[in-house]
């Protein structure tokens, strides 16, 4: 561990913990003109990628996108070390699709150290946080576990799975968030003494493979797409050469194996206590928990264009190290292969989200924000995204300016902040395009358009890059008016090309734009016919251009429900408004009310059990400023 050296402190911004809700936060504050610093154990882990080596997926491409548009660094750092990349659902509707890459872990890890340690305004302190500085409500810095304080106007806690971290394969159990790192127990009991809820989660890993050890002519490849899209919008082309994943999957043998040995995992004897991650389970949930599968996928993912480690997907387990190397050597192409890390479980300690605000921050402590597993989700892309959202409100707020929050209609970074601050979590969150209402406005290919005005608002982007921004912008919209405005008429010549592309004749003249609906037609069809715009487009944008153009008809009734959702989001709720005297709604539904203090009658919607007659009854009591002893009570 490096000593801690007084960096030139106070800060505007201390930023704890420097994973990937941590680089994101530090970076993202430095970059708006906030002195700050981030406080690591070492630096030499800024940036790991602590599971999978992989950045994006469904719905979690939406969040980097995102993070993308509002300039943070997840996609260009994984535009820069990627390995593999691939669009997932591809085959689907544009509101689905997702960009998913694999990273070379190290290659990633050094990108992203890189721009911390060039960013201007950033300090990089390497020391252990050991509590809080606080004076009255509000958190004014932490000190180091030597007792060494920074002082800063605002803190954002981004500690991931460390606090008071506990690993476990088998019966063996070893303190810390990850292998090779200790765990954070003063910094958890300072949380707890702000007066936080805190909850208990567990998460888990599966064992590293040696790559040399495997045998491929067992396997089934799985390359990367050509041509390469990138994740960033910022990234013109990525010409390098991609490697292949592979695929192999259980069998019976493998699940008898682990049935056999059900007492000796953590997860079935007791000894694990916390939920884990749903949507990401163990092999020894999947085999229990579908008992009618005779074999599950697993993804053998490499961890780099040098590398000889392997990442199995699909096989997360805490089970001893023996019965892995049993159950791992029964799956085809791995009869022989040799282990250099075996899997484990890690629990850690959380906060109940739904204690934070909008921004992030807990509505009962001043000057200090959350961001990534302290909030109870999973993920290096839901983690980005928290981070940024964090950083840019820790700066907001340390430089006197106001606070920066996102709508869920208007970007997957809102869904989520609404989704844990409204809703909490029993289980590690996962971001999915199905927890998205607006998926079909809320796509990747359109996440610049929709969030990097306010990047603009916020200083992220300088006059040249933005012109250059509203330049393309411009010569999409213009490619879309002319869509509208050329009309396609039935002369013989059209219908002839219409019949050999398999598409009806023309009876009467129809715009382009109509036109492009057919589902047998897309853009480069129609522009070889009747003509390119004067400065065309490049494939991404055209892409986008083809998607609103046809989808036009969806795009226009969400933004009709949206502007409908906007105004109940709109209809605030005062802090102080006396639930408890609203005799007209159910018991439960004071209890929520009362909990939650929702800020918007919208966010108050949705709430679990605050029903539709519920809303109506909030809502009168809203307009007429009192608790309404005339309102019709709720029907239980």
């Amino acid at each position: 561990m490096g000593a801690y050296v007084r960096q030139g402190g106070p800060y505007d911004v201390l930023v704890i913990g420097a994973g990937h809700a941590g680089t994101e936060a530090a970076l993202v504050a430095a970059r708006m003109g906030a002195k700050t610093a981030l406080l690591t154990f070492t630096r030499n882990t800024i940036g790991q990628m602590s599971c999978n080596p992989a950045i994006g997926g469904l719905g979690k491409g939406q969040l980097v996108k995102e993070i993308d548009a509002l300039f943070g660094e997840m996609g260009v750092a994984i535009d820069d070390t990627g390995i593999q990349f691939r669009t997932l659902n591809g085959s689907k509707g544009p509101a689905v699709r997702s960009s998913r890459a694999q990273a070379d872990r190290d290659l990633y890890k050094a990108r992203v150290r890189q721009a911390c340690e060039a960013c201007p305004n950033l300090d990089i302190i390497e020391a252990a946080a050991g509590g809080f500085l606080v004076e009255g409500i509000r958190v004014v810095g932490a000190h180091t576990e030597d007792g060494v304080p920074i002082r800063a106007t605002c803190t954002v806690m981004t500690t991931g799975t460390f606090l008071r971290g506990l690993m476990h394969t088998g019966t063996e159990q070893t303190p810390g968030g990850r292998v090779d790192d200790q765990a954070a127990y003063p910094l958890s009991d300072s949380l707890r003494s702000l007066g936080l809820r805190m909850g208990r989660m567990k998460t888990g890993t599966p064992p590293r493979l040696i790559r040399s050890t495997i045998d491929f002519s067992k396997l089934v490849e799985q390359p990367g797409d050509t041509p390469i899209v990138p994740f960033s919008f910022r990234t013109k082309k990525i010409e390098r050469p991609q490697i292949s994943c592979w695929i192999t999957e259980t069998n019976a043998h493998t699940h008898d194996i682990i049935a056999a040995n059900v007492e000796r995992s953590p997860m079935f004897n007791g000894q694990i206590e916390s939920g884990g991650p749903r949507y990401c389970p163990s092999i020894e949930d999947k085999v229990f928990r579908f008992r009618d599968k005779t074999s599950h996928n697993i993804f053998l993912e490499p961890e780099g264009f040098e590398s000889d480690v392997v990442y199995p997907n699909g096989i997360s387990t805490s089970l001893p190290a023996d019965v892995q190397e049993s159950f791992v050597r029964s799956i085809p192409g791995l009869e022989g292969v040799q282990f250099l890390k075996f899997g484990y479980a890690v629990e850690y300690d959380h906060i109940d989200p739904t204690e934070l605000d909008a921004r992030l921050a807990p509505r009962a402590v001043q000057g200090i924000f959350f961001a990534g597993q302290i909030n109870g989700t999973s993920g290096y892309e839901e983690a980005g995204a928290q981070g940024l959202l964090a950083g840019i409100n820790a700066a907001q707020e340390a430089l006197g300016r106001e606070a920066v929050t996102f709508r869920r209609e208007e970007s997957y970074i809102g869904v989520m902040v609404d989704d844990l601050i409204s809703r909490g979590v029993s289980e590690p969150y996962r971001m999915f395009t199905s927890r998205a209402e607006y998926r079909l406005h809320l796509r990747e290919d359109n996440a610049d358009s929709r969030l990097t005005p306010t990047a603009r608002r916020l200083g992220l982007v300088d006059d040249a890059a933005f012109a250059l921004i509203e330049a393309r912008w411009n010569r999409m919209t213009q490619e879309k008016l002319r869509f509208e405005n050329t009309v396609a008429k039935p002369f013989p010549e059209v219908n002839a090309w219409l019949g050999s592309v398999d598409s009806a004749a023309l009876s009467d003249a129809v715009r382009l734009s109509e036109l492009i609906r057919r589902p047998e037609l897309g853009y480069e069809q129609i522009v070889s016919h009747f003509g390119a715009a004067a400065e065309p487009l490049d494939e991404r944008d055209w892409k986008v251009v083809e998607t609103e153009l046809k989808f036009a008809g969806y795009l226009r009734r969400q933004e009709e429900d949206i502007a409908r959702v906007r105004r109940m989001e709109d209809v605030l709720i005062p802090e102080a408004i006396p639930y408890s005297e609203m005799n007209s709604l159910s018991v439960e539904v004071r209890e929520t009310l009362s909990r939650h203090r929702p800020r918007t009658l919208g966010q108050a919607s949705r709430l679990s059990g605050v029903t539709p007659a519920a809303l109506s009854l909030l809502s009168i009591y809203l307009r007429k400023g009192l608790p309404g002893a005339s309102a019709t009570p709720e029907r239980e």
